[in-house]
């Protein structure tokens, strides 16, 4: 049973963060398109705020890399469970934290179209959610550490 927790937790793991990336980069994708409508010669600023939400899928591929080697058939029920909710803590805060910072940066992107000079401010402003998919990604080393 605990190697079903594990493959669970994993698969929530790697999938809510590729989710969380797909989200992320539709979102301002989607920004980006209307703002070549108005100043196509911001493509690559648009391009630099539009790629930020990839990260996700990395962090939850870096937390499979970490995790791998527990997939085992003599798993115990205590790693298998660990593992499922460190998949759940991971998929949660990636989705939510990639939605968020896709907002911003899609603000940017639009604020960027309309002639302002926004890109490093919405640079910074949108490293905050992200920072919180980072600690969710050092939670994932640690336990991985101590399971």
């Amino acid at each position: 049973m605990g190697i079903i927790l594990a493959f669970i937790g994993i698969a929530l793991l790697t999938g809510g963060s590729f989710v969380a990336s797909a989200l992320g980069v539709a979102i301002t994708g989607g920004a980006t398109i209307g703002a070549m409508k108005k100043k196509p010669e911001r493509f690559g600023l648009y391009i630099a705020l539009a790629a930020l939400g990839s990260s996700q899928g990395l962090y939850g591929f870096v937390g499979f890399m970490m995790l791998q080697g527990f997939l085992i058939p003599e798993i115990t029920m205590f790693q298998g469970m660990a593992i499922l909710g460190m998949g759940l803590m991971v998929a949660f805060v990636a989705i939510y934290a990639n939605l968020k910072q896709a907002s911003i940066c899609a603000s940017g992107i639009k604020a960027i179209a309309e002639g302002h000079n926004v890109f490093a401010a919405t640079m910074v402003l949108a490293v905050f959610p992200e920072l919180f998919s980072i600690l969710a990604l050092l939670v994932v080393i640690i336990v991985a550490g101590i399971i």
